[in-house]
């Protein structure tokens, strides 16, 4: 029986003592979705990287990957200009340090010359790992 209580006493002590440092917030997911977004208003790549994850990939609509050293140097490019972006319908589904923010991102500008004006339905998964917010993975699809 003591063996038993002892176990007892184990198990909630080691789950009360879980760290909650890791426990993402609606507020850390729309703050890293603003830096994300405001370093490709201000054309910052520098701010555009601390918003993602060492890890990050996006899935492009042909099915293929870009990597994060490829959005970067795309961010900082003078072939991707942006003139104007938003993003609206902003909805956040939380599981403990991950986050899938559901959103439409609107942009209009030039990429390698060619003018874009693009409505897209994107998915942005987002961590928190060791008290720090990153965006792990993004995907969008045109809405025609």
């Amino acid at each position: 029986m003591r063996i038993t209580g002892l176990l007892i006493f184990l198990i909630t002590f080691l789950v009360s003592c879980r760290p909650t440092e890791d426990i993402l917030t609606e507020q850390e997911v729309k703050a890293v979705m603003d830096q994300f977004d405001q370093g490709w208003k201000e054309k910052k790549p520098a701010l555009v990287d601390t918003a993602l994850s060492s890890h990050y990939v996006y899935f492009t609509q042909s099915g293929h990957t870009f990597s994060r050293a490829a959005l970067l140097a795309t961010a900082g490019s003078d072939v991707y200009q942006l003139q104007d972006m938003s993003r609206e319908q902003l909805s956040i589904q939380i599981d403990g340090n991950a986050a899938v923010v559901n959103t439409i991102w609107s942009g209009q500008g030039y990429y390698h010359g060619e003018r874009f004006d693009d409505r897209q339905r994107c998915s942005v998964t987002i961590i928190k790992h060791r008290g720090k917010v990153k965006i792990l993975s993004e995907h969008c699809t045109p809405i025609r």
